[in-house]
């Protein structure tokens, strides 16, 4: 690991509408919001971010490949990619960097096909239901694992 982690930060699908887009459910913050939380947090604690948002399961991936060379962890809102997207796991199992996946709103305690994750499994954890918290708790488990690596 390097002196400052570096983090990718991916949010899927719909999350550009975050604010707009069903505030019962996602909250009120806007991405941009959101992204200042995660620049904040990430700072505060010696890492270095790249935040992405794509509507493009294809765009995510070639983000993903194009950054597994400079990311040493991953954290990804999938949105409703998480529940079908095999291509999105390969991805992340492909480019063997530790990932977090993320979720605003209680996955588990949702629409049936929302609590399936084909991206679960090539993880390191799963954090939702905690609104923008969650990528925070992403964020603040890659650097307890990327610690403990660099620590041995």
């Amino acid at each position: 690991m390097r002196e400052l982690p570096r983090i990718l930060v991916l949010h899927g699908p719909n999350l550009n509408l975050l604010g707009e887009r069903e505030p019962e459910i996602y909250g009120r913050m806007t991405l941009k919001e959101v992204n200042e939380k995660i620049r904040e947090f990430a700072a505060e604690r010696g890492a270095e971010v790249r935040i992405f948002q794509s509507n493009h399961e294809g765009t995510l991936i070639d983000l993903i490949h194009e950054h597994r060379h400079w990311a040493d962890g991953i954290v990804i809102n999938p949105g409703a990619l998480t529940h079908y997207s095999y291509a999105l796991r390969d991805a992340i199992a492909a480019v063997g960097i530790p990932a977090v996946e993320v979720h605003l709103s209680d996955i588990g305690s949702r629409e049936p096909f929302r609590r399936i994750s084909v991206i679960r499994d090539v993880c390191i954890a799963q954090i939702s239901g905690k609104g923008h918290r969650s990528y925070l708790e992403g964020i603040e488990r890659l650097l307890e694992v990327l610690r403990a690596a660099r620590d041995g």
